[in-house]
């Protein structure tokens, strides 16, 4: 198995602490804001060399509305920023006042992306209809009142994988005001783990 899995999206420890950001009266536009922005997993890595320093930035792209946002996901070790490993969007709907979904959608030639911000002109020559959709690994999220911070996951034997024997994947992740922590596993048909991180998520630290 391997040590660890890089994470996309997703264990539950506390990331919201209500003394840094007082509970939102509309939490999709406090989703929004701890999705945005430039996020770090260094001091996790300084604490146990079973993770990587990874770098992970959020940019919001194209024009959001009170149901829908899109971001650009951008994941890259941190000795090689100019070389990502994953690019995604992500598009976060509204169900309800505190449940959401976010779908992960793969585009062409993402390498033209690297580095760009979300209000970068190149954004504006790929719309939300030519990207394709990673059926069943959307990731399903709850606003958790009390600890001021949402709380997620995927279903169970959607998100298919071929990755080092998997036949699906499972993703786990809390967003807060401070980061968000995200675990990928990967498993076969018995259901035993064959890749990802065994003891938690990465934390990813907002800078």
């Amino acid at each position: 198995m391997n040590k660890i899995v890089i994470a996309g999206f997703a264990v539950f420890v506390c990331f919201g602490l209500a003394s840094f950001t007082k509970p939102s009266d509309k939490p999709f536009e406090l989703l929004k804001q701890y999705m945005s922005g430039s996020f770090s997993s260094e001091l996790q890595s300084q604490n146990d060399s079973d993770y990587f320093d990874i770098r992970l930035r959020m940019e919001p792209i194209w024009k959001s509305n009170d149901n829908e946002f899109f971001l650009y996901v951008e994941q890259a070790m941190s000795t090689s920023l100019d070389k990502p490993y994953r690019q995604r969007i992500y598009k976060v709907i509204k169900e309800s006042e505190e449940s959401f979904v976010s779908y992960i959608y793969t585009m062409n030639a993402p390498q033209r992306f690297t580095g760009k911000m979300g209000s970068d002109e190149i954004f504006s020559v790929i719309t939300p209809d030519s990207l394709k959709v990673l059926e069943g690994c959307e990731v399903r999220l709850f606003f958790n009142r009390k600890l001021n911070q949402f709380e997620g996951s995927t279903a169970d034997r959607t998100c298919p994988s071929t990755r080092s024997g998997a036949t699906h994947t499972t993703s786990k992740v809390v967003i807060g005001p401070k980061g968000m922590n995200s675990w990928d596993q990967g498993w076969n048909d018995a259901g035993t783990q064959v890749w990802g991180a065994t003891k938690g998520g990465y934390e990813f630290l907002k800078k």
